[in-house]
């Protein structure tokens, strides 16, 4: 009686394998089926992996984005501030030289060109200057050409600059018939924030001393 009970309960056993099929095993419950229960795991545990995956490439790209954002801008700003820095010592030299080109036969051109692009305080200042100068260069019948040598930019600050322009100036008087050279100084203060005008100037007086 006992071994015909065994052999009935295998062949269940085997008749229930030999029956099962793949659609079968997924639709046993997990209890009942472990391997479907740690099939569903694996797959749950590589989804994660891979978004983890994506949100550290996303994180990623965001810091390098920001980092690339934040070095062309100081980039930017570096350029755009030597461009300011060229553009203040170009104004101050092209200055420089337009106020050492004098001649006493007409000095109509020179006193245009010395309060060209100033601001409306340093234009009064200057034509009372130029006027007093005028009394210097007549009687020594001065005449002088004026070529560019350099300039550098001393200070900034707040967009205001002041740059030292340096001008290599032929004179002749009439206590020197023969051209003398010289090189003529000018400090000029350009102020960006007032449409790039010329707020003060220094060394025109010495650069028409008597030599």
């Amino acid at each position: 009686m006992t071994n015909t009970i065994t052999v009935e309960k295998s062949e269940i056993v085997d008749d229930a394998s030999e029956s099962a099929n793949d659609d079968d095993v997924v639709a046993v419950p997990a209890e009942e089926n472990p391997h479907a229960t740690r099939r569903r795991v694996s797959i749950s545990v590589r989804a994660l992996a891979i978004a983890a995956v994506i949100i550290a490439l996303v994180a990623a790209t965001g810091v390098m984005t920001w980092l690339y954002l934040g070095a062309r801008t100081t980039l930017e700003h570096q350029i755009g501030r030597a461009g300011d820095d060229r553009r203040a010592e170009q104004i101050a030299l092209d200055y420089a030289v337009n106020a050492a080109i004098m001649d006493y036969k007409d000095l109509g051109p020179w006193k245009q060109k010395l309060v060209a692009g100033t601001t409306r305080e340093l234009n009064a200042k200057l034509t009372e200057a130029s006027a007093a100068m005028e009394q210097i260069l007549l009687p020594l019948q001065w005449s002088s050409t004026a070529q560019p040598i350099a300039a550098k930019l001393r200070s900034s600050d707040n967009g205001v600059y002041v740059v030292d322009a340096f001008v290599s100036v032929m004179t002749k008087t009439v206590q020197a018939a023969d051209s003398l050279q010289s090189t003529a100084t000018y400090t000029v203060t350009i102020d960006s924030n007032n449409s790039w005008q010329i707020s003060d100037v220094g060394g025109i007086t010495s650069a028409v001393a008597p030599k």
